[in-house]
């Protein structure tokens, strides 16, 4: 019995041995000794001599990582992008909407309660997927396709995608859901580097079917792997998203490659449509109408430690109504509208969950950074009444109030519910304002130190990119395919993550954005923002965010010396970029 375990620990030793470093290596030498030795010396290279060669040759290397730290094993990335999510929305920020899931990874995690997007959608995703300006990224102005730099209107050849550096590296990548990057082949994700894909190519969609809902195309295009693909009639677009994601990343568990997956669900984004077990737990609750749930959203905001007690409640919008000047039929409509909201939002919690479940059940949940953002402020826009869109949705959906929320619906709910979306900042998506762009962000995983912690420090949606490159461990390259890349703009946020800095940018870090002629310069607690057409500095406006949050009071003549650097600031940042006045028209240049 001894000799047979002495006999299979030696067989498993030579076989183990038989694949290191050393073995080949002293395997090398002795083979050329025994070519060229005589007999005595052929039987001291014996087999059994070599492995003890090969495990003192292999003993020091083993002893010292033995020594250290092993090396960890990289993280798998999740990343969720909401469309049209607002910053006061879910429960962990302060919000009414029932979220348990998002909750939970927020009591694990980080809530970012200063993170800053770019007020649209597309130009938030090219932001993102580069780690750039959107005009270095080729996104200057959402849905604008010209031959002109800085507005190509896909993701420019000046910098390099996340999903292409992190494939190079040995990611799996995977996307399920909104694109919005192009519409051409040759700009499909498929081409960006994504292995597997299932996306719409346009910014919005029908939750239910392939109908167009912007008119032109009036079939929503979609594509899996870049070739045209269908939509399953009657699919509710957060479960189909789900579904692909989790059959992608299963389909390669186990290979010993991490992933990078992206959900970039279309809700709650309009139309607002979602199944009734979703929103009917909302009935009845936004009676009250939008002033009272934005003064109500200000108040659990503060409790919830993401804004200051004393935060000045903004303004609402000059063109939105007052509740009590609404009659009774309107604040009947007006208030479904919102509960259908909700719904989509409380559906949207129940699909990231199952997300997160697939993660535990296959046990990658403690070895994956989970980072879930919404891509600008809360959506303001109603088409269905609209001149250009308006024909091409009242011929195909119904407004009526008995179907809202149904398949053949088409509902937004408007400019005055977004601001509640949007409190404690001013106005909502499309404007430069702190409304406009400071959107949620959660970030957990095995990274994250500090659970449940509110980072107040300035971030952007620049700064994810940086982030993964050094999770994986990747540099950014100054060169790709013989062209010059851009440097990226943004900085990792894995210090602050880690708890070793409270901070990733300092007061004199600038992040500057334009978007046909609406503009934002930061640097520190200053900003200088205009909103105002026709595009004229003289009417740029200037804040003390650390005392004025809501943007209220334009401070520029009172700091003379703040308004005239940050306006050079602007300057120098069109200048670098290229930004044209007035905006390119869509084919210009081409």
């Amino acid at each position: 019995m001894g000799g047979s375990e002495s006999y299979q620990n030696y067989r498993v030793g030579w076989c183990g041995y038989r694949h290191t470093p050393g073995f080949f290596a002293a395997k090398y030498y002795l083979d050329g000794l025994m070519k060229n030795s005589p007999p005595i010396k052929r039987l001291l290279l014996h087999p059994i001599i070599v492995v003890i060669i090969c495990i003192a040759i292999t003993r020091l290397p083993a002893q010292a990582q033995q020594a250290g730290s092993p090396a960890p094993q990289r993280p798998n990335i999740l990343l969720i992008v909401a469309d049209d999510l607002g910053y006061a929305d879910i429960g962990c920020y302060g919000g009414d909407i029932a979220t348990p899931n998002l909750d939970a990874l927020a009591m694990r995690g980080l809530r970012f309660s200063r993170f800053h997007t770019a007020p649209y959608c597309a130009v938030t995703r090219a932001m993102l997927l580069s780690g750039n300006t959107n005009h270095t990224a080729g996104m200057g102005s959402q849905d604008l396709v010209t031959g002109i730099e800085g507005y190509e209107g896909h993701l420019s050849e000046r910098i390099v995608p996340v999903p292409q550096l992190l494939k190079q590296a040995g990611y799996h990548t995977y996307i399920a859901g909104k694109w919005h990057l192009g519409t051409t082949p040759g700009d499909n994700a498929a081409q960006k580097g994504f292995e597997r894909s299932f996306t719409l190519l346009e910014g919005a969609a029908n939750h239910y079917s392939a109908t167009g809902v912007l008119r032109d195309p009036p079939i929503s295009p979609y594509t899996e792997d870049g070739k045209t693909a269908t939509w399953p009639e009657g699919t509710y677009s957060t479960t189909l998203y789900t579904d692909k994601l989790m059959g992608y990343m299963d389909s390669h568990r186990g290979d010993g490659q991490p992933f990078f997956a992206m959900a970039t669900y279309t809700s709650p984004h309009w139309p607002l449509q979602v199944d009734e077990a979703f929103e009917k737990p909302y009935r009845g609750r936004y009676n009250a109408g939008y002033e009272a749930l934005k003064k109500q959203r200000m108040q659990s905001l503060a409790a919830a430690g993401m804004i200051l007690p004393n935060a000045i409640m903004p303004p609402s919008h000059p063109l939105v109504r007052p509740w009590d000047s609404l009659s009774t039929a309107e604040r009947r409509i007006s208030s479904r509208k919102m509960e259908i909201y909700a719904g989509m939002v409380a559906n949207l919690d129940f699909h990231i969950g199952r997300l997160i479940d697939y993660l535990k059940t296959t046990g990658q949940y403690d070895n994956t950074l989970i980072i879930v953002m919404s891509d600008n402020g809360a959506a303001a826009e109603d088409f269905y009444y609209d001149d250009y869109f308006g024909p091409f949705l009242r011929s195909h959906f119904t407004d009526a109030y008995e179907q809202m929320g149904r398949p053949n619906s088409f509902i937004a709910y408007g400019r005055a519910w977004a601001e509640a979306g949007s409190a404690p900042f001013r106005y909502y998506k499309g404007f430069t304002t702190e409304g406009g762009t400071v959107a949620p962000m959660i970030i957990a995983g095995p990274q994250v130190a500090g659970a449940g912690t509110i980072v107040p420090a300035f971030a952007s949606v620049m700064d994810i990119a940086p982030t993964l490159y050094a999770l994986a461990g990747i540099s950014y390259p100054s060169v790709a395919a013989g062209k010059a890349i851009a440097p990226l703009k943004g900085a990792s946020l894995l210090p602050l993550l880690a708890g070793s800095t409270s901070a990733v940018h300092d007061s004199s870090y600038v992040f500057a954005l334009e978007h046909r002629g609406r503009i934002v310069v930061r640097k520190g607690r200053w900003k200088l923002v205009s909103n105002d057409q026709p595009f004229d500095p003289q009417n740029f406006q200037l804040f003390d965010l650390k005392n004025d949050l809501a943007e209220q009071v334009d401070v520029k003549d009172k700091y003379p010396d703040v308004w005239a650097e940050m306006l050079q600031e602007w300057k120098r940042f069109a200048a670098t970029e290229k930004i044209k006045f007035p905006t390119p028209v869509d084919g210009e240049g081409l």
